[in-house]
């Protein structure tokens, strides 16, 4: 059965009511290269996903919202337009929740509805499940509401939810990504000037391979906040030496080292990994303009090992992966992808060697680890987008 059909009918099933139905997409994302450089205003390379986040909507008139998942089927989230609160029991639900709260804030006229989502990201692995239900979300309900919103403010307005709703302080590369995919390019985004440029993504006989590690990513969240305030701590000294300094993104190599012993050698490694993944960055989307997959899967493997030796947010078994990976014959890149301690690595494997691949990187990750690791074969795909009921345009 066509999914779209099946996710309808479904809906109707949970919430019988008339055919005023329609169906938004927001994919997932997988992150190329450029890792922990958002929220530091730096550049960043994600592509979006052909996977995702399906939502099948219907509007109310009387001012409660009721949610389904295919994906927790057993959980019920009903709450009132007067009851935006965060709960933890609500778990998945809040990230609606707070993008309705958004929504309202905004001045959209929300009345209620009924919504049933299927996601088909796989939870927690890094790939962006919550951006892109926020941004179905908000896109789908301010489409509804036909309120005037750009993607680029949807993507802020998810942001907003993320950091003081859910309370993670994540940069703006997730959102934007998801609402700016396009097929078969990646996104060159400046997250401080908020610019973006695709870049063909121009794989020839090779594919994406995201391998999740099956580890949660349990300290990510954490983590996460701790490397904010650590890279907070490093601009506020290096602006006392070089008050020109906006962000981490105006620091250079030398600028880093004439500040000698200034820093504590954990924010200096901290540092560093920012100031040099950006560059990385910038040298990847050279590389693939001018069509090398080679010289690119070498900044790939140079991100993770900065993102392992001076950020140190990739973990055992992000880092098990890592080692399989690149040992492998036909895999010309690879890296772990997302906050880190657990979650996926990307490569780039060729069509021919992809059995082999995932056969050598499992037998290795499952006798070090003792994790079975999933492998996706990915496609990249457009971002948000409302869809019709035959799945199309």
């Amino acid at each position: 059965m066509n999914l779209i059909k099946k996710l309808v009918d479904e809906f109707q099933h949970y919430f019988p009511g008339n055919d005023d139905i329609r169906i938004f997409f927001a994919p997932g994302r997988v992150n190329l290269i450029g890792e922990h450089t958002d929220y530091n205003s730096g550049y960043v390379l994600p592509a979006a996903l052909s996977k995702g986040t399906y939502m099948v909507v219907r509007l109310r008139s009387d001012r409660q919202f009721c949610l389904r998942s295919a994906n927790f089927p057993h959980v019920d989230i009903n709450f009132s337009i007067d009851e935006l609160m965060y709960k933890r029991d609500d778990d998945w639900g809040n990230y609606p929740k707070g993008v309705i709260r958004e929504l309202l804030d905004a001045g959209v006229s929300l009345t209620g509805a009924d919504i049933y989502y299927y996601g088909d990201i796989p939870n927690g692995a890094g790939l962006s499940s919550s951006a892109s239900i926020g941004m179905a979300t908000g896109f789908g309900l301010s489409q509804m509401h036909r309120f005037p919103i750009s993607i680029k403010e949807m993507a802020l307005l998810c942001q907003r939810m993320e950091n003081h709703f859910i309370g993670v302080k994540t940069g703006i590369m997730d959102q934007y990504a998801v609402g700016f995919g396009k097929q078969d390019y990646a996104i060159f985004i400046d997250c401080g000037s908020m610019t973006h440029e695709l870049v063909p993504l121009q794989l020839g006989d090779y594919k994406l391979v995201i391998t999740n590690s099956n580890k949660r990513r349990g300290l990510a969240d954490s983590k996460y906040n701790e490397r904010r305030k650590e890279c907070e701590k490093g601009l506020s000294v290096i602006q006392k030496i070089y008050p020109m300094c906006q962000t981490l993104t105006d620091v250079s190599l030398n600028m880093l080292e004439n500040a000698g012993d200034t820093f504590d050698p954990i924010i200096r490694k901290r540092i560093r990994h920012v100031v040099t993944e950006n560059q990385r960055v910038i040298d990847a989307v050279r590389q693939l303009k001018s069509g090398n997959l080679i010289g690119f899967g070498q900044l790939m493997a140079a991100s993770h090992e900065s993102l392992r030796d001076d950020y140190e947010v990739t973990g055992e078994h992000l880092d098990v992966l890592f080692a399989a990976q690149k040992a492998c014959p036909g895999c010309v890149g690879t890296r772990m992808t997302g906050a880190g301690f657990g979650g996926c690595t990307i490569s780039i494997v060729h069509k021919n060697e992809i059995l082999s691949f995932k056969r050598t990187v499992k037998d290795i990750y499952e006798k070090k680890t003792g994790l079975e690791p999933d492998f996706y074969i990915c496609e990249v795909g457009d971002g948000v987008k409302e869809l019709t009921k035959e799945g199309v345009i």
